[in-house]
C-alpha cells in the first residue's frame, strides 16, 4: 500500500509527463480496440455470408458429391434428404440448428442477345428466409417467392440479361438423368444485396420447382445445418458423423466449414496475423514509457541515493518505479479501451461503406461493414495495454533499484 500511495503521488508531481504518456497508450489501444472490431466486422461478413450462401456451417452429401464438388452435380444428389433432417432434428446438442435441404447448380443464361452463366440454388422459401435471406434484399416494386414457378434475380445478373419484374426467365440445364432439363420461371423480384457474388450471379427458385427440373425426385445435393456459433461447427460435425452411422446412414459426407474452400484458411490466418499486430500496435503506443521513465529515473537520482540510503531495499525501489509505469499505462489502457469501445458502438449501427472499393470483389462479403462490438476482446485488449506497460517500465525500473546510493547522490 505504501508503494501504490508513493506512486501516485510521484505521477502528480509531473502531470504533464504523465498525461503525455497515458495519452500515447490511450491512442494505441484505442486503435487497437477500433481496428478489433473492423477486422472482427470483416471476418464475421465473409464467414456469415460463406456459410448461409454456399456450405452452412455443418455441410452434409454424398461421397461421390464431394469428390466432384466443384462441377455441383446433380446425378450425385441426397436420394432422401428429408430422412436426414429428421434423423438429426432430435440429437442432443443440435436442438437449436437450422436444417435446410437445397439444390446448387449452373446454367447459362440468354435473353436475346444477352448471355451469362449464372448459379441457381433452390431450397424451401420459408427456410431460406433464415439462410440466404434474400427476402430482406428484395427491391422496391418485387416480392420474394411465394409459389412453384416463380424466381428472383440479384440485380446485376437482371441488368445484364436485360430483365425486369414479370419477365420470363427460361432455364435450361442438364437433369440428374443426363436429359435436358427446361423450364419457365416468372420473376417476382429482383434483390440487392450488394454483395456481388450473389447480386451479379445468382437466381433462387423453389425446392419443388429445382426437384422437377434437375429430377432429383425428394432429394436435395446437401444438407445444410446452421448452428448458433459457428465456432462449435467441428464438434457438431463429429457429432453428426456419429449420429448418421449409427442409423446405417452410409455413403455420406459430413464436414464442417472450417474444412471446406480457401475461405475458412483465410479466416484463421487473418486471425492470428492481427492478434500478433495488436500486440506491436500496443508496444509502440507504451515505448514512450520506457523514455519517459528513464528521464524520470536520471531526475530523481538524488532521491532514489536517499531511498536506498534511509534502508529501502531494492525490491521496494524496483516496485515504486515499475508501480508507476504500470498505473500509466492501466491509465492510458482504460481511456483508450472506453474510446475504442464508443467508436466500436456506433459503428455497429452506422457500418463503414466499402461499396466503390468493392467493386470489383467477388468474395463473399457485404459491402457494408459493421463493426463487432465485444466487451470480452476490449477486457482482453485493456489487458495487454497494461501488462505491455509493465514490460516495457521494467528496465528503467531495474535501472533506479541497481544504483548506488553514495554515487546517485554526488552525481545529483
Amino acid at each position: 500500500m505504501r508503494i501504490l500511495t508513493m506512486a501516485i503521488r510521484n505521477l502528480g508531481r509531473n502531470k504533464r509527463r504523465t498525461i503525455l504518456a497515458a495519452a500515447s497508450v490511450a491512442i494505441a489501444i484505442m486503435l487497437v480496440v477500433v481496428l478489433n472490431g473492423m477486422i472482427g466486422g470483416f471476418l464475421g461478413s465473409i464467414v456469415k455470408n460463406y456459410t448461409k450462401n454456399d456450405v452452412g456451417h455443418v455441410n452434409i452429401v454424398t461421397e461421390e458429391y464431394r469428390s466432384r464438388e466443384r462441377f455441383s452435380p446433380v446425378n450425385a444428389a441426397i436420394p432422401d434428404s428429408g430422412a436426414i433432417i429428421a434423423a438429426l432434428r432430435d440429437e442432443p446438442g443440435l436442438e437449436g440448428a437450422v436444417f435446410a435441404e437445397r439444390a446448387r447448380f449452373g446454367v447459362l443464361l440468354s435473353s436475346g442477345p444477352n448471355t451469362k452463366a449464372a448459379l441457381g440454388v433452390a431450397g424451401d422459401p420459408e427456410a431460406e428466409r433464415s439462410l440466404l435471406m434474400l427476402d430482406r434484399s428484395v427491391m422496391v416494386g418485387g416480392r420474394y417467392i411465394e409459389g412453384p414457378g416463380e424466381t428472383i434475380l440479384g440485380e446485376s445478373l437482371a441488368r445484364d440479361l436485360g430483365l425486369g419484374v414479370g419477365d420470363q426467365l427460361k432455364v435450361l440445364t442438364q437433369r440428374a438423368d443426363y436429359g435436358l432439363g427446361f423450364k419457365k420461371f416468372r420473376i417476382v423480384g429482383l434483390f440487392r444485396t450488394r454483395v456481388n457474388t450473389l447480386d451479379n450471379a445468382v437466381f433462387q427458385i423453389g425446392l419443388d420447382d429445382a426437384r422437377d427440373l434437375l429430377a432429383l425426385g425428394p432429394g436435395a445435393q446437401q444438407v445444410l445445418v446452421m448452428l448458433d456459433d459457428y465456432r462449435i461447427a467441428d464438434a457438431a460435425a463429429a457429432a453428426i458423423r456419429e449420429a448418421l452411422a449409427e442409423r446405417g446412414m452410409d455413403g455420406l459426407s459430413v464436414k464442417s466449414w472450417t474444412e471446406m474452400g480457401d475461405f475458412p484458411r483465410f479466416v484463421m490466418m487473418a486471425e492470428s496475423m492481427y492478434r500478433w499486430m495488436y500486440v506491436v500496435v500496443a508496444f509502440l503506443g507504451a515505448f514512450i514509457i520506457t523514455n519517459i521513465m528513464m528521464m524520470v529515473v536520471l531526475e530523481r537520482k538524488k532521491e532514489i541515493g536517499l531511498l536506498k540510503s534511509m534502508g529501502m531495499p531494492k525490491a521496494e525501489i524496483l516496485a515504486l518505479f515499475l508501480a508507476e509505469g504500470t498505473m500509466m499505462g492501466i491509465l492510458g489502457s482504460a481511456t483508450g479501451a472506453t474510446l475504442g469501445l464508443a467508436v466500436n458502438l456506433v459503428m455497429s449501427k452506422v457500418g463503414l461503406d466499402m461499396s466503390a472499393s468493392l467493386a470489383s470483389f467477388e468474395w463473399p462479403m457485404d459491402n457494408v461493414v459493421f463493426f463487432t462490438v465485444s466487451v470480452t476482446a476490449t477486457m482482453a485488449l485493456f489487458a495487454l495495454g497494461a501488462l505491455v506497460s509493465a514490460v516495457v517500465a521494467i528496465l528503467p525500473s531495474r535501472s533506479a533499484a541497481r544504483m548506488n546510493p553514495i554515487d546517485a547522490i554526488r552525481s545529483a
